[in-house]
């Protein structure tokens, strides 16, 4: 009898790992196609955190960065050549995934910049470029979930460009995305784009919620405050699912579905635990649930394959008991809407400074290259 791992039983009960991480080292060595042959990895996303530790240590950028310092190419240019040259190497890996599920999987993911987060019209124009540059229908463009994102993202996906939507944490900023997406196909069916062929994510952020509320309820400090730390992540998760669930069989994206449209699945991010008090696979095996994707980080990849518990329908029945978690914190005088707030501009400001790290270390890169 075959030993089922971890990792298989995940994909099997529904659910598509994606690397929270891609490197050109990790491209070249062979390591990208080991995970997926060996860990059911089916796509990788990435952001400027990830490619600012990749090049800080990045060896394998040596020549390429050489060739960009020879020819006088600015900071913002070579970026742009490196990032998109890892995002087009690695969908070429993953080219068999996207055939064989045609298009769920097989997926890589690379952000516009942060700083264009609160304009639409300049994350338009962006989108269009990685994508054209990139060059692979396995490519996916990242446009955060800021108000102004939506309507970025609503004309992105107009253009037939697939989008994984990031730094979603409130319910309500998820309903609104949802309505982005089916905008955007509408008008792509209005311009006569093939439907099947938009594939969308929503990138909906677990930890970080923890992280904030687990906070406040500290302060609180009471035993019903500190009993309820660590559960608002999850909860909200289980309750975005039930979102996915409602919108998708509405009569509206029935008609869209039934035009070969694909349903914009969640995505888990933020899935690595941020308390050494928590089981490390804590973000996973309680997000279980069927046309789901999990971004793992490795260490959350490795801990997964090595001792998850997986336990299919671990999310749907759990509406009720999450519901009443949410209410419990928001008893304890935590606002859910202020925490939301201040994560999601958070979480721009925090792309900004990884970005901004990002531009040094190849502004240092092109000039010890000279």
């Amino acid at each position: 009898m075959t030993e089922t791992t971890p990792t298989a039983a995940l994909s099997a009960a529904g659910v598509s790992i994606w690397l929270d991480d891609l490197s050109r080292q990790r491209i070249q060595s062979g390591g990208l196609t080991t995970l997926i042959e060996e860990k059911n990895v089916v796509g990788v996303t990435t952001n400027p955190t990830i490619f600012a530790g990749a090049l800080s240590k990045g060896e394998a950028y040596a020549s390429q960065v050489a060739t960009l310092a020879a020819a006088g190419t600015t900071v913002t240019d070579a970026v742009f050549e490196i990032t998109t040259d890892d995002v087009a190497s690695a969908c070429d890996i993953f080219r068999p995934i996207y055939d064989a599920t045609k298009g769920f999987d097989g997926r890589v993911s690379i952000e516009v910049e942060p700083g264009f987060a609160h304009d639409a019209e300049k994350t338009l124009a962006q989108a269009q470029q990685l994508w054209n540059k990139v060059n692979r229908p396995n490519a996916m463009i990242k446009i955060p979930a800021t108000i102004e994102g939506l309507e970025a993202i609503t004309e992105t996906i107009a253009l037939g460009i697939s989008v994984n939507v990031t730094l979603i944490f409130s319910l309500e900023r998820y309903r609104a995305v949802i309505n982005a997406y089916l905008s955007g196909l509408e008008k792509a069916k209005a311009a006569g784009i093939d439907l099947s062929t938009i594939h969308s994510v929503a990138s909906f952020f677990v930890s970080r919620v923890d992280t904030e509320i687990d906070k406040r309820l500290a302060e609180v400090g009471t035993d019903e405050a500190l009993a309820l730390q660590s559960k608002a992540g999850v909860a909200n998760a289980q309750l975005a699912y039930q979102v996915f669930e409602q919108s998708f069989t509405t009569e509206r994206a029935s008609v869209l579905l039934a035009a070969g449209a694909n349903k914009q699945r969640p995505l888990w991010a933020s899935t690595g635990v941020k308390s050494a008090d928590l089981p490390d696979t804590l973000y996973v095996t309680e997000l279980v649930a069927p046309e789901v994707v999990n971004t793992m980080p490795e260490k959350t990849l490795e801990a997964t394959f090595d001792h998850g518990v997986i336990v299919e329908g671990a999310v749907t029945g759990s509406y009720d008991a999450a519901n009443a978690v949410l209410d419990a914190i928001a008893a304890q005088g935590v606002s859910y809407d202020d925490v939301t707030r201040v994560l999601e501009e958070e979480g721009v400001s925090k792309f900004i400074i990884s970005w901004n790290e990002l531009l040094d270390t190849v502004t240092a890169a092109l000039e010890s290259a000279k």
